[in-house]
């Protein structure tokens, strides 16, 4: 579990986010949605430590994350596991090669034991016989499944998703939103997905989270989401022809 409580963020004069409480729930599938320029990436990289927050506190399991020193923080990253929008793969390396990096720098685990960890992660994600392609060889949905390959190799605690199905087709979308709720579940992580995807919000939105202007404005479940009165989320949520079609439906 990750607990928000009245987290505040601010660049140097201008307040970024404002009083943001909120609990992401163990198991589930918690998601962070709003338009571009609304703070939910910003919030996203507070809670994982890449901007030190200016007010309020973040408890990771009852651990005060933004007070501690520097080794316990560590210790805490040790149990993120983080899909970058885009995949963030390194072109260079070779899918295994990818995949074993967090396992190089924060496991002791010999060269046999990477790689029968990488080999179990690739399965995992439903691919084989990649394992000597490199990223440019591979299709993008394939990229995505080896961002979420090397995220769960150290067996995360925490898993973060910053846009994982930008750039993909409605079809492929669907596959990553899947997987991402089967792991989620089966390991019991505590997963925060930031979208701005309806598609992905109806599929797998268990907990979802609003933002507007910097601060949260709704929160509720996938179910819930369609028959809110909150007019900003409306505008959000119903923005699309799509979205319009089944508000029509309704």
């Amino acid at each position: 579990m990750i607990r928000l409580e009245a987290v505040n963020m601010s660049f140097d004069q201008t307040r970024v986010l404002t009083d943001i409480s909120a609990v992401f729930e163990e198991g589930k599938t918690n998601l962070i949605i709003g338009q571009s320029g609304s703070g939910k990436t910003v919030l996203l990289k507070c809670i994982v430590g890449l901007h030190s927050i200016t007010g309020g506190e973040i408890f990771y399991d009852e651990r005060a994350f933004s007070v501690m020193s520097h080794k316990n923080q560590k210790t805490i990253r040790q149990e993120m596991g983080v899909v970058f929008q885009g995949g963030a793969l390194f072109d260079s390396m070779t899918v295994e090669q990818n995949i074993a990096f967090p396992l190089s720098i924060y496991s002791k685990l010999n060269k046999g034991k990477k790689l029968e960890r990488v080999n179990t992660c690739l399965e995992r994600v439903d691919l084989g016989k990649v394992n000597k392609l490199y990223p440019a060889e591979i299709s993008g949905g394939m990229r995505k499944r080896v961002a979420i390959a090397r995220a769960i190799a150290l067996n995360p605690k925490y898993l973060f998703c910053d846009e994982p199905n930008s750039g993909l087709d409605p079809k492929t979308a669907m596959i990553i939103d899947k997987l991402i709720m089967e792991i989620t579940r089966e390991f019991k992580m505590t997963t925060i997905i930031n979208t701005h995807d309806m598609n992905s919000v109806l599929e797998i939105g268990e907990k979802v989270i609003f933002i507007a202007g910097g601060e949260k404005t709704w929160e509720g479940s996938k179910e819930e989401i369609l028959s809110t009165s909150n007019k900003k989320l409306n505008e959000f949520v119903f923005a699309s022809p799509m979205m319009k079609k089944i508000k029509i439906d309704q």
